[in-house]
């Protein structure tokens, strides 16, 4: 079994039947969505499901699992969802998938977060992997200009030859810091920037981490 896979089935062991469920996006993610679709087919869970992506609601649906509007729910009870860098602190980088926005919505609003990796994505510091930040239309080459000051080189995300538009209909800006240093800075610098909706840090919202390891091993680390 790959490490993906590996560490997304331990985080699922940690949910229960009857739970209100924030489901990631990734490819690790998807791996966890496989696993609870299994639990609802096989074992009759009745569990109710945000998803952070469309793409993550449509591999939803063809398992079977229930997705109910963000507006009929007032609590999200565990989110499962990857990361593209992940540090001691259990501060992330996430976004890579470009669902950033939605994800950190879900995360921040469930009493708890798990983090689902392989072991490549445990850094000593963030920042190797470029930071995606979710920038609205309009006057974007300003927002552009203005994240440039902050010290890093930016591109904007490109799908086929064309600029990649998020479920929210926004631009990404990747942001190669190379070390991020103070995330819980870089982030609040970042938000501050008028037309910058949020940014891929995830700072003191994700709970547990669950590892999954060439070797066929799993670790789970707390906050």
């Amino acid at each position: 079994m790959n490490p993906k896979q590996l560490a997304a089935e331990k985080a699922v062991s940690f949910l229960e039947n009857g739970m209100t469920i924030g489901l990631g996006t990734g490819s690790t993610a998807y791996w966890a969505i496989e696993k609870i679709g299994e639990k609802v087919k096989n074992e009759n869970w009745k569990i109710r499901a945000i998803a952070t992506s469309i793409r993550s609601e449509e591999h939803a649906r063809s398992l079977g699992i229930p997705i109910f509007d963000f507006s009929t729910i007032s609590t999200i009870d565990v989110t499962i969802d990857g990361a593209d860098e992940v540090d001691a602190q259990l501060q992330l980088i996430k976004g890579g998938g470009g669902a950033l926005l939605r994800e950190k919505i879900v995360a921040s609003n469930s009493n708890q977060m798990i983090v689902v990796a392989d072991e490549s994505k445990w850094v000593k510091t963030l920042g190797s992997f470029p930071l995606p930040v979710e920038v609205v239309h309009f006057g974007w080459q300003r927002t552009f200009e203005k994240l440039q000051l902050l010290g890093c080189e930016t591109k904007r995300r490109m799908q086929e030859n064309e600029p990649y538009i998020t479920d929210n209909g926004n631009y990404i800006v990747d942001c190669s810091f190379n070390e991020i240093t103070d995330p819980p800075a870089l982030h609040e610098a970042v938000n501050a920037i008028t037309g910058v909706v949020d940014n891929g840090l995830f700072i003191r919202i994700a709970s547990k981490l669950v590892l999954g390891f060439n070797n066929g091993e799993t670790r789970v680390i707390s906050r």
